[in-house]
């Protein structure tokens, strides 16, 4: 696969079926008309009743009345979940290897939500059951013992493969919220540089779509970073030592973030970077509530176009980025409908098509 322009040679050999799989799947995502019938249900059962037509149906039909939320949204991870390991083993190499990479932030929110959730005392058993079943590892339960990073390591995470990931955040201060939110950033960082390098050694189509995909994902978190450590402690080398060494932003963009000290600078040091100026416009200033919104939606822009092109990787993550987004909408829908708040149903949706 090396070779650009040469993978339809013998992509097929051991990728074509899953390539036709995933698309087989995509072509299951909600559509328009899906969405205005979601939109206008005024129960949560019409929800269901309205999925039952979709792919979603089998897993909602033996659910009993009165639904709430989790349980949709619980439902719709399970098919994710199931379609994912469908995959995962009729995989060969090295595309077994590119399904797993796409866990790994899922395994770094899983370790951060029960190590936060021990430290405020909240039951271990409570906390495994929201955690994401695509980022569960033989040893997760034990994380609540640890106390500072380094036993955290010792004791559960060297055997997981976000090992690698942890030189750079082993330290023996006590686990508090800021050392854990930095903890996080730091794996996330450390995850993304490696996917980076694994997709750019498979070269190809995969390498160029998947880079630039990643390369977004990467300035998105620069951006975040930034803007939620603005008024806090963190100093601009704590700040810069977070962000991926990739990505359009690096390096001149993280200097002028690492800089930012209100939402207008951020703003301001974005709309040089043509792509990010186009997401920045959508917002009026001093919004920053939005800002997710509209990194979503031109994410889903993005994702949506690798399928445009065949013989490579990238569409077995987009399509996981997809089905994610689906959730979320319908996370948001249900949400809505449940709290009767129907007049904002369309502040959180963001269209996967």
């Amino acid at each position: 696969m090396s070779m650009y322009g040469f993978e339809a040679m013998n992509f097929n050999v051991d990728a074509g079926y899953l390539e036709a799989i995933v698309r087989g799947y995509r072509s299951g995502l909600l559509t328009s008309a899906d969405y205005n019938n979601l939109c206008q249900c005024e129960t949560l059962d019409d929800i269901k009743m309205h999925l039952g037509a979709t792919d979603y149906g089998p897993y909602l039909a033996n659910e009993p009345s009165p639904l709430h939320t989790a349980t949709i949204v619980e439902k719709c991870t399970q098919k994710l979940v199931d379609e994912y390991n469908h995959m995962l083993t009729q995989a060969t190499e090295p595309l077994s290897t590119f399904l797993e990479y796409i866990t790994y932030g899922h395994m770094i929110d899983n370790v951060v939500l029960i190590v936060t959730g021990t430290l405020h005392e909240r039951d271990v058993h409570e906390l495994l059951e929201k955690c994401h079943p695509l980022g569960l590892f033989d040893s997760i339960a034990t994380l609540a013992v640890a106390q500072n990073m380094r036993e955290l390591y010792r004791l559960v995470l060297v055997d997981t493969p976000l090992a690698p990931y942890f030189s750079e955040c082993i330290t023996s201060e006590d686990l508090d919220d800021m050392n854990i939110e930095i903890m996080r950033n730091t794996l996330y960082k450390a995850y993304l540089e490696d996917f980076y390098r694994f997709c750019q050694k498979l070269g190809g189509a995969t390498s160029t779509i998947m880079c630039d995909l990643l390369a977004f994902e990467a300035d998105r978190r620069a951006v975040n970073i930034t803007i939620n450590s603005i008024g806090t402690e963190l100093t601009r080398d704590d700040r810069r030592k977070l962000y991926s060494k990739f990505g359009m932003l690096y390096p001149y963009g993280h200097e002028e973030l690492a800089a930012c000290d209100d939402f207008d600078a951020v703003r301001g040091a974005m709309e040089k970077y043509p792509p990010y100026q186009a997401i920045f416009s959508k917002l009026s200033f001093g919004e920053s509530q939005m800002l997710d919104k509209a990194f979503y939606e031109e994410e889903v822009k993005r994702l949506t176009l690798s399928f445009e092109q065949q013989f490579h990787y990238a569409v077995f993550f987009a399509y996981m980025r997809l089905r994610e987004q689906e959730t979320r909408n319908l996370m948001w829908i249900s949400e809505c409908v449940a709290q009767n708040q129907k007049s904002r149903i369309h502040d959180g949706i963001v269209m996967t098509f």
